[in-house]
């Protein structure tokens, strides 16, 4: 059975169209060197043989691996439901729904998918998500930018590496000047934010739990930005504000956050979902779709896109954002995942998440030359120090079948000994033991 669309016989008439006799002749135009090396390809294989060569060539990607590794990405269980209704055609294959009267139930999803976010986050608003957690962050820096008019953000220490590192490529030929504030025994350091703070800020960006997974209450540091007029913006961690203070509580103005734990495979690294929420006073100022709820003239109940004078293909050059890009069938798996599993269900999978890291900790605690750092409180995460380079320890354990952390030293220079630890509701006593004795064998070897 021949997998390719069109026979010799059409192929010739193309060409023929073309005023060519072949296809060396079609492209007789490109000098030889820069034609590239798959202009020379094989003789075709049978569907059969193509798709065994490559179910070959993906099972050499497969290790199993005990994933205690973090930093903002996390190996959650998925419900099966949400791979059966995400990939129904209605869903899977749908356009962006620009043309209301076609896409109702698109946009609805994509409205409840809003609802859920914000009652997570408690704010007030919230849009159709974008590209990543980090996308959202650089978004809510260039809101807070355009609502108050200055130019200078001062961000945590503790914030996402990969994090900062994007806000600092999608802003490095703007005139934007960040001020970086170190944490101090894991949590934000009021006194060197405070010392930052002056009229010319136009935004403070916290991280809760932050990256070495320590939780904090902002709500001091919010009041005080306020009384400069600055613009206030918390990445949070979806999972965890199933017992933390929201965003809302802690009166934040903004709300981001990587969407991957909710409903997401890890895939490689994507793709990702990033949601952000606002006040209502804000609205005007987020990038990307919002979906409405309304009713026509009929008094009949529908969805829309609203307030799209933000949007580029409106606004052109004025637009709030122009990478603004709605990860929609990814949105739906966050809303299919938090109405699965409820309030209740959330605050269930964050128990077990906070109690096995807990567990976790006291088993590498009681390793020789380990240190547990234990100066704030943590989520499921939680920062060690070992005798030996982190980087080493976690290629070792590798060989042992467990992915053990996230070596701090990649991004935080002397952090070279430190080991980022993560673990869920997935990882068993038994895995946490063996993560536990295998640490011990490899630091005291």
């Amino acid at each position: 059975m021949s997998y390719i669309a069109h026979t010799d016989s059409e192929r010739r008439a193309m060409l023929r169209q073309c005023g060519v006799a072949s296809i060396q002749e079609l492209f007789a135009a490109i000098p030889e060197n820069l034609k590239p090396a798959s202009f020379d390809l094989p003789e075709g294989k049978s569907e059969f043989e193509v798709m065994s060569f490559f179910e070959h060539l993906a099972g050499r990607n497969y290790v199993h691996l005990t994933d205690f590794v973090g930093g903002g990405f996390y190996d959650h269980f998925i419900p099966a439901a949400i791979d059966a209704l995400a990939s129904r055609s209605e869903f899977y294959t749908a356009y962006t729904p620009y043309q209301p009267e076609l896409s109702q139930g698109t946009l609805q999803a994509i409205y409840e998918y809003q609802t859920a976010i914000c009652r997570l986050t408690g704010l007030d608003v919230s849009n159709a998500s974008v590209y990543d957690g980090g996308t959202a962050l650089y978004e809510a820096c260039q809101m807070a930018i355009h609502a108050t008019g200055r130019r200078r953000v001062v961000i945590d220490g503790g914030v996402n590496p990969i994090y900062r590192k994007m806000l600092y490529s999608y802003t490095a030929n703007l005139s934007i000047e960040f001020v970086e504030i170190a944490v101090s025994h894991g949590q934000s350091d009021r006194e060197r934010v405070f010392e930052a703070l002056d009229t010319a800020t136009a935004a403070v960006i916290l991280q809760n739990p932050n990256f070495f997974g320590v939780i904090d209450d902002h709500g001091d540091i919010v009041n005080k930005c306020h009384d400069y007029g600055i613009i206030t913006i918390q990445s949070v961690y979806p999972i965890a504000l199933a017992f933390l203070k929201t965003p809302g509580e802690q009166g934040f103005d903004i709300a981001t956050g990587e969407g991957q734990s909710l409903g997401i495979p890890l895939s490689f690294g994507g793709p990702y979902l990033g949601f952000m929420c606002a006040r209502k006073e804000l609205v005007r100022k987020m990038p990307g779709r919002i979906v409405a709820r309304t009713v026509d003239i009929a008094g009949k109940e529908g969805f829309v896109l609203s307030l799209q004078a933000r949007e580029q293909h409106i606004r052109r050059e004025k637009a709030t954002s122009n990478i603004c890009s709605n990860q929609a069938l990814c949105a739906l798996r966050a809303h299919l995942y938090l109405s699965l599993i409820g309030k209740e269900g959330l605050k269930d999978v964050a128990k077990l998440c906070l109690n096995k890291a807990h567990y976790a900790r006291e088993r590498i605690k009681a390793i020789p030359g380990v240190a547990v750092m234990d100066s704030s409180p943590t989520f499921n995460e939680f920062t060690v120090k070992l005798p030996i380079d982190a980087g080493e320890c976690v290629g070792r354990m590798v060989d042992h079948g467990i992915a053990a952390g996230f070596p701090l030293g990649r991004y935080y220079p002397g952090m070279e000994k430190y080991l980022l630890i993560a673990v869920t509701e997935k990882r068993t006593k038994f895995e946490i033991g063996q993560l536990a004795e295998t640490l011990e064998c490899v630091v005291c070897q």
